[in-house]
């Protein structure tokens, strides 16, 4: 019998139904070719395989970020633009203090932010075009929000762009004008938002930023990551790279305006592969721009944001708009991906879903609803006897939980934000995600979320809605990737899948409630067999004893503790 290449003993967490544990694994050319007890692999150590006893920590499947961003956050997070995101800058006059600093160093050349958020900076200023021209008269200034969904922008910014007055709306975005039709300097939904970038990064300094976002998200754990606003205009660039990537990507491609696109459902590998198409069909609540059926409270917060009185939100399309490019793409094979927080909106999609399904009937569509802060019980039930699947931002609870309940929505609606428990009563397989760089990826944080939903001010909101450990691990690993048609190779540690793994420095499953610290946990990830980044900052992985090949191929050592 051929000897492994790995070989790791210690508590191995599986997410594998018919095996949840094990006392050792062994790894072949990238592949997992025994799980089991430690005796299950002492016949696969040979004198050139590196063996590593996990003592106290542990193995499990390396997480999956099933919404994320990582093409975007590579240039959101770089040095062409300032990180202005309250978990980086808590104080709106520091927020400021960053803004006119970077101006006065980048001049003409233009200064670009990212993070700008009132509801959780509270005091930043209005950021009226005369605002802006006033902090940046020399060269271009685009201000995007935390949540992607709006961005501000001054007058040079809106030449360079070519932006006037006559310029048309994107689909399902708009540019905000003034009484007599000018550009007033915001730009609603992704369509406008995207249209301000355009000089923000030279193609030359992108392969340094997309290796520095694998990166960050192997010190996270995370092994693979969708991108859910794939721009097909970076499909040779991402290529070009594609033996640079760290981490799985899938990709969903943005719907645009002639409903088609030029790649094939599954086109690619299981490095880099295009599996859906990407729609929005609201904006964020943090802007005052979700579809809801129920107003937002008048608050402070709500006016602090702009939300009229008595305001039920807004969708992005109408019913015919949304049926017209679901229909466009679905019965080509596509996998839809809907971005959806009001409850309305879910209605509205989930009518368009159900119609296009019995006109084009497909067994394991795997159709998905993304963030769903809003969507009610029996709309969860609908959507799980329609074979429809959610990815959740649960981690929305960890930051705005407080304003979601006081600010925005009230505590009968907000406690209830993100109802996880709900969901995965219904039978319906689940992810989190932390739709980075919204939120930075933290994956254990999630899982953290997710049992305990504890806001800021330590409120449990909706105790009902906690999952237990074990369902918010599966939702962070085997089930996004089930998501994303990749279970059959990545998500849990089964043999004849990719060893892709994180090795962290504690059991997550040992957390206690309210005080978990499994998001300061110690990790290391690997991809197919090969160690790909570690995260130092508890400990990092000093934990695990590594040690080449044995004097005997069947001493396999018991536990060790350094």
């Amino acid at each position: 019998m051929a000897h492994a290449d790995l070989v790791i003993t210690g508590t191995v967490l599986t997410v594998d139904e018919a095996r949840p544990t094990a006392e050792a694994l062994a790894v072949t050319d990238g592949r997992i070719v025994a799980v089991g007890n430690r005796s299950d692999v002492n016949e696969l150590i040979g004198p050139d395989t590196r063996t590593i006893d996990l003592g106290s920590g542990c193995v499990m499947p390396g997480f999956v970020e099933a919404h994320g961003h990582p093409l975007m956050e590579a240039v959101a997070l770089s040095d062409r633009f300032v990180d202005i995101r309250p978990v980086t800058i808590g104080r709106a006059d520091a927020v400021v203090d960053a803004i006119r600093g970077e101006v006065t160093r980048r001049g003409a050349e233009g200064a670009y932010f990212n993070g700008w958020d009132p509801l959780l900076q509270t005091g930043l200023p209005e950021p009226t075009l005369a605002w802006l021209d006033e902090t940046a008269p020399e060269g271009p200034l685009v201000i995007i929000h935390n949540s992607g969904h709006k961005a501000f922008f001054n007058s040079h910014a809106a030449r360079i762009n070519g932006l006037t007055r006559d310029t048309p709306d994107p689909k399902g975005s708009s540019y905000g004008r003034d009484a007599g039709g000018e550009l007033d300097g915001t730009a609603v939904e992704i369509g406008a938002v995207f249209s301000l970038l355009g000089d923000a990064i030279k193609p030359d300094d992108y392969p340094a930023m997309l290796r520095a976002e694998c990166a960050r998200l192997n010190r996270a754990g995370l092994t693979m990551c969708s991108e859910m606003a794939f721009d097909p205009a970076y499909g040779p660039l991402v290529e070009q790279l594609r033996d640079d990537l760290t981490v799985r990507l899938r990709t969903y491609e943005m719907s645009s305006a002639r409903m088609s696109t030029d790649a094939t459902p599954g086109q690619g590998d299981d490095i880099l592969r295009q599996v859906g198409i990407k729609i929005w069909v609201d904006g964020s609540p943090y802007v005052g721009n979700i579809d809801l059926s129920f107003p937002y409270l008048d608050t402070a917060a709500t006016r602090t944001i702009g939300v009229t009185p008595g305001s039920c939100g807004c969708a992005n399309y109408t019913r015919e708009q949304l049926t017209e490019i679901v229909h466009a793409y679905f019965p080509k094979g596509w996998q839809m991906a809907c971005h959806v927080q009001g409850d309305a909106g879910v209605d509205t999609i989930l009518d368009v879903y159900e119609d296009v399904l019995r006109a084009h009937p497909r067994d394991d569509h795997r159709l998905r609803l993304e963030h769903v802060g809003a969507i009610r019980p029996d709309q969860l039930q609908r959507a799980a006897e329609l074979g429809v699947t959610c990815s959740i931002f649960v981690d929305q609870i960890h930051y705005w939980g407080d304003v979601v309940v006081d600010g925005l929505f009230g505590p009968e609606r907000g406690s209830r934000w993100m109802p996880a428990g709900s969901a995965v009563a219904t039978g319906m397989r689940i992810s989190l995600h932390n739709d980075p760089p919204v939120t930075p990826e933290e994956p254990l944080r999630n899982i953290s979320v997710a049992v305990t939903r504890v806001a800021p001010s330590g409120r449990v909101l909706g105790p009902e809605e906690c999952l237990t450990v074990e369902q918010a691990i599966r939702a962070q690993t085997l089930d996004p990737a089930w998501q994303m048609f990749a279970d059959d190779v990545v998500g849990s540690l089964e043999v004849g899948k990719y060893a892709d793994m994180v090795v962290l420095s504690a059991d997550p499953r040992r957390f206690r409630p309210r005080r978990s610290p499994t998001s300061r946990s110690g990790r290391r990830s690997w991809r197919a067999g090969r160690s790909i980044g570690s995260d130092a900052r508890a400990g990092g992985c000093a934990g695990p004893r590594t040690r080449r090949g044995a004097a005997h191929a069947g001493a396999l050592p018991r536990h060790h503790h350094p």
